[in-house]
């Protein structure tokens, strides 16, 4: 019986995701591609790995034991990878992150930096929306993940690395631009334009005007930043954002922070992985680069351990990968 550690690879991916889409979506790799990998291992195994009931696709017996033997296989090539670089140090290495879509006004810089001068690593960046991210840490997919509020359900060490203050923004030719102190009750009136359920972005505006017994009227649902800001030029509402969403335009484009009472709401980016994760030096010294350019703060917070249960040239070498457009 012979199979290869790529056939290996592939069946994890259709193993976890079960979808061949999926699967192929997360390689870079072809829907056929993926499939034919599938059909080589099982003619290798001499018995089928998976079978389709309906309109899904389920593991048989000898697929969820294939499954557990490439996942211990893959880990402990992982392991000797890991191991293999913190001996060369940072002559060579992988780092692998994933952030929230707000953080892309912060996080591709520095790590661009760190690929400068370290230009043997080969770095990836996944951006996605907050559900997908903590999927992601919650199956330990990243070296680190880059997230606003630390998730209270998983099992996870946090370190703060900057500010990230969130503002109303409005149109600048908005009737409360320029206005002081605007009461909450005054803005709660107006019509918003949110991101999606389950965005921290929208949690947290939503829990300060819960606080104060209002409920938002809530005009538009959009999936990313940018067509908020769009949304709210066009004039179909307002929206709470990072202050950083305003990073190309600046404060003097067609956008305006509004003075309201109790804003900006200042929260915190941080970089986090699953409690007990053995860091690569790599992995490491990026976290190290991050405190070394932490903004907002004059010294680097320790690091946050949020305990639950968890049921689960050089900078070429920088990949991003969007796979959505989240907050």
């Amino acid at each position: 019986m012979r199979f290869s550690l790529r056939q290996m690879q592939i069946f994890d991916a259709v193993g976890r995701r079960l979808s061949y889409t999926r699967a192929a979506e997360e390689l870079h790799l072809t829907q056929p591609a993926v499939f034919a990998q599938v059909r080589q291992l099982e003619e290798a195994v001499g018995l089928p790995l998976l079978e389709r009931v309906g309109k899904r696709l389920h593991l048989t017996a000898a697929g969820e034991e294939v499954l557990a033997a490439s996942r211990e296989t893959l880990d402990a090539v992982e392991r000797l990878e890991m191991r293999l670089a913190d001996m060369q140090g940072l002559k060579r290495g992988r780092l692998r992150i994933a952030m929230v879509t707000t953080a892309k006004y912060l996080v591709p810089r520095l790590l661009g930096e760190f690929c400068s001068r370290h230009p043997g690593i080969e770095a990836s960046l996944t951006v996605t929306n907050r559900e997908k991210l903590l999927a992601r840490l919650a199956a330990n997919e990243d070296d680190l993940v880059i997230l606003g509020k630390p998730p209270s359900e998983l099992d996870v060490v946090a370190t703060p690395i900057a500010d990230n203050p969130l503002v109303v923004l409005a149109r600048h030719d908005h009737p409360l631009a320029g206005r002081n102190a605007i009461p909450p009750e005054r803005i709660a009136a107006e019509p918003f334009v949110l991101r999606e359920p389950g965005s921290g972005t929208r949690l947290a505006a939503e829990d300060f005007f819960a606080a104060r017994g209002c409920r938002l009227k809530v005009r538009m649902e959009l999936g990313s930043n940018e067509a908020i800001k769009q949304a709210i030029v066009g004039g179909l509402g307002i929206s709470v954002l990072s202050r950083h969403t305003l990073a190309l335009e600046g404060e003097a484009g067609p956008l305006r922070p509004l003075d309201v009472a109790g804003f900006p709401l200042m929260r915190q980016w941080h970089v986090a992985h699953p409690a007990g994760k053995h860091l690569s030096a790599v992995a490491s010294a990026f976290i190290a680069h991050l405190l070394a350019n932490r903004s907002g703060t004059a010294a680097p917070a320790p690091a946050q351990q949020a305990t639950a249960a968890v049921t689960g040239p050089a900078a070429a070498a920088a990949k991003m990968v969007c796979v959505d457009d989240g907050g």
